[in-house]
């Protein structure tokens, strides 16, 4: 992979995390260290540095919401929810990643098809 590469894959990653977080969210509330073990498990973050602003984020665009438990195992937790407007933003994403994903292939791909 070259540094090229690697700046390509950061910005597809940046990209995607939002709605990657909110896929996650989907009918399943989660804490914030589960949501950074399984984006970090399917090679999307390096760090918690960059899920836990994100998160920030989705809370003051109301696209998440938050409620404190506590833990058997030390400190409370936050847990993180999707919104109706969270639940609204992933709908209207899934499809068009799909086109987007579609379109982005036929482009890559088509030399390699010839």
């Amino acid at each position: 992979m070259t540094a090229d590469d690697g700046k390509a894959l950061t910005q597809l990653r940046r990209g995607a995390l939002e709605h990657c977080v909110l896929a996650l969210l989907d009918g399943d509330e989660r804490y914030g260290y589960d949501l950074v073990g399984e984006l970090a498990e399917a090679g999307l973050v390096a760090s918690e540095g960059t899920v836990y602003p994100l998160l920030s984020r989705l809370r003051k665009d109301d696209l998440v919401t938050t409620t404190w438990r506590e833990s058997e195992s030390g400190p409370p937790r936050r847990y993180y929810s999707l919104t109706p407007a969270g639940r609204q933003a992933l709908a209207e994403f899934r499809p068009a990643w799909r086109e987007f994903r579609a379109a982005v292939d036929r482009l890559v791909d088509r030399k390699a098809r010839s």
